[in-house]
This record gives C-alpha cells, sequence and structure tokens, in this order.
C-alpha cells in the first residue's frame, strides 16, 4: 500500500480539512483535521479513523499507524492553515 493509497481510503470514509499520510508501505503516520473531531476524546478520534481502514487493521495491509488528530480550532491554535486558504 501506498501514502497516497492509504489517504485516499481514509479521506473516503472521514471528512477531512486537513489530512497528509507518510510511511514505509507498513508503519504510517497520519496528521488529520475533521470536524467529525469536535467533543471527542482521543480514544474516540482514533476509533473513527480506525473504522475507516476497517479489515485493513486486521489483515496487516496496514500494520501499524500513529495519528495526530486536530479539530479545526486545534489545528489552526497549532499553527495549521486553514483549507479555506489553502
Amino acid at each position: 500500500m501506498t501514502a497516497q493509497e492509504l489517504q485516499a481510503l481514509i479521506a473516503a470514509g472521514l471528512p477531512c480539512e486537513h489530512l497528509e499520510v507518510e510511511g514505509d508501505g507498513r508503519h504510517w503516520f497520519a496528521t488529520l483535521v475533521s470536524a467529525e473531531f469536535e467533543g471527542k476524546r482521543l480514544i474516540q478520534r482514533h476509533q473513527r479513523v480506525y473504522a475507516t481502514l476497517g479489515q485493513r487493521m486486521h489483515t496487516d495491509e496496514v500494520h501499524a499507524l500513529s495519528m495526530k488528530t486536530y479539530t479545526p480550532a486545534e489545528w489552526l491554535a497549532q499553527g495549521g492553515a486553514s483549507a479555506a486558504k489553502a
């Protein structure tokens, strides 16, 4: 699996204002910004992302996924660019 393929899978199941994926084909790091994370705890955010990948997380297609998850407001506070400006 490529970073672009993983990014497309996540984007298909979770509307993101910002989504970056990088990795080596088995170990991945993603930065996600989504309004769906509003009011959710960190574990709930991660579960939401894992749900978009379904069985791929259990078949070793995606061996490891580390992520940073932000609401749009949190992303802007971190210095991230607004999707409207991008």
